[in-house]
Formats: C-alpha cells, structure tokens, sequence
C-alpha cells in the first residue's frame, strides 16, 4: 500500500522537474523585460491587470520555447556536465510529458495574450517562439549565425511589452529591442567561452572567429559591448527616459565594457565569468533606471 506521504514525496519531485523545464530564471527575465516594455509605453498609466497578464503570458512563453529546446536537446543535454542532470536527461520526466507540457505553457500564453493584449503583440510571441525553438536550437550545432538568430527572440519580450500597451512597433520600441539584441552577444559569447569545453561534446558551435576562446573572440565580445554604451543614451536622447537614467545606463555600459579587457588579456575562464555576471547585472539594473525615470 502506498502511502500519502510516499504521493506527496512524489508529487513534489515531479513538481520540481517540471518548474526546472521552465527554466525558471531566463523564464523570469523574459517576464521581466515583458513588463518593462509595457511601462515604459505606458508613461506611468499602467493598467495592472494587463501588466500582471503579460507577465505572466511572457513567462509562459519562455516556458514553453525553452522545454521543447530541451526536448529537441534531450540526447545532447545527457553528455554534458552542465545539463546531464535536466528532468529529461534523468528520466524523471518523460518526452510526452515534457511535450505535454511545452503544449499546455504554449496554448496558455497565447490564451492569456490573446485576451489580454492585442493581435500583433500575439503573432511576434509566436514569431519568438518559432525562432527561439525550432531555428535557434539547431544552428548551435551549424555555426556562431545561430548567436544572431538566438539574439533575435531573446530581445523581442521589452518589444513585446511596448507593443502591447501600444499596438505599434515605433522608433522608441526599437531603441529598447536594440539595446538587448546587442546585449546577447556578450552575454551568449561569455556564456559559450565559460562552457566550451561542455559545448564541443554536444558539437555547439557558438563562439566567433572560427569557435576559438582567442583574442579575435575577446575582441568581438569588447566591441558589441562598447556598442551598448552610445545605445543606453538614446532613450534619453529621443525623450523616452531623461538624464538620471541615461548616467545609470553610461556607468553600468562602462563597467560592463572595462570587464572585456581582463578577458583579452589573460583570455581565462575567471575573466568570461566576470563577464557573463556582468552581463546578468547590466540589463536588469539598466532596465530599472529607465523605468523609475518615469515616475
């Protein structure tokens, strides 16, 4: 006889394994920058009804794009150190419960979206989603292009925020969609420089310059992120934010930049994850100064 304790056990760990399909961090910054978009539209006149649904239908998204990456990965996933201990590689959740899953977040989303939002704002999630999980996820294992494709959907959430407040993509949106699209690359390329060694068994190919952790990738990772320095003004420059956001943004882009030349130098692990913390400071803390500049 089994007991109540023995299905609550059980019912907790597959709980746990399903809230690891979401990935719940990058889940978490993708409804974040959602929600960014969407209150920097709005000038302060936040519907909060709409804002939490968004958020939600952001994080659901992200949810389902990244579990059905893991399902698409599922063999790769079981021969490297950083991913062999997913729900899938371990077994402790099954590929149709996993595809179960992935569907369920999916048509979720897209309900809440669709009632909450607008046409347009439902059609690029969609957009995002394709990209994210049927284009990016093969190209890791093609060449470094699957970087440029991945930057794609990981900077449409604050675009998809504004269009759902506003109903049109304006030049301010895309301000705010080319601060983090350039963001990606330094942030994907410290990633990828941190976890090489793991990503040649999966034969992922995400670094530049032929796949090398040299001084031709160190660079390109110090020029996209010199790029971020002029991109953080333009807010300001264009009205959407004012002065005291646009310093915030100038000092957190100099610090992120100054991170690059350690790398260059020394080209070691210590010094890419300088820059993949770095880069996981920059754009919440950059996003937030923006945002209180309108209040």
């Amino acid at each position: 006889m089994i007991s109540s304790h023995s299905v609550s056990i059980g019912f907790i760990s597959k709980a746990k394994a399903y809230a690891e399909l979401l990935k719940m961090r990058l889940s978490l910054l993708v409804a974040f920058s959602c929600a960014f978009g969407y209150g920097l539209a709005t000038h302060g006149n936040v519907n909060w009804i709409t804002l939490f649904m968004l958020t939600l239908g952001g994080l659901l998204l992200s949810g389902a794009s990244v579990c059905i990456n893991q399902i698409i990965e599922k063999d790769l996933d079981k021969v490297m150190t950083r991913t062999m201990h997913r729900p899938l590689p371990t077994g402790r959740v099954s590929v149709n419960e996993a595809i179960a899953f992935a569907v369920i977040c999916m048509a979720l989303s897209f309900i809440i979206l669709s009632v909450y939002t607008n046409t347009a704002t439902v059609a690029l999630s969609f957009v995002s989603m394709v990209l994210y999980s049927f284009v990016y996820t093969p190209l890791k294992r093609v060449g470094p292009i699957a970087v440029f494709v991945g930057a794609i959907p990981g900077a449409l959430p604050p675009l998809l925020g504004w269009i759902a407040a506003t109903g049109t993509i304006s030049h301010e949106a895309m301000i705010i969609f080319s601060i983090q699209f350039v963001w990606q690359f330094p942030h994907f390329w410290a990633i990828a420089w941190v976890a090489d060694d793991d990503y040649k068994k999966a034969g992922f190919k995400l670094l530049p310059s032929g796949g090398g952790r040299d001084l031709n990738t160190a660079i390109q990772i110090m020029v996209y992120t010199m790029f971020l320095i002029p991109l953080g003004l333009l807010p300001a420059r264009f009205g959407l934010t004012g002065l005291n956001s646009a310093i915030v943004a100038t000092v957190c882009g100099a610090a992120f930049f100054s991170q690059t030349f350690s790398l260059m130098k020394t080209g070691n692990r210590k010094s890419a994850l300088r820059i993949m913390f770095g880069s996981f400071l920059y754009l919440p803390i950059v996003q937030i100064a923006y945002l209180l500049d309108k209040i």
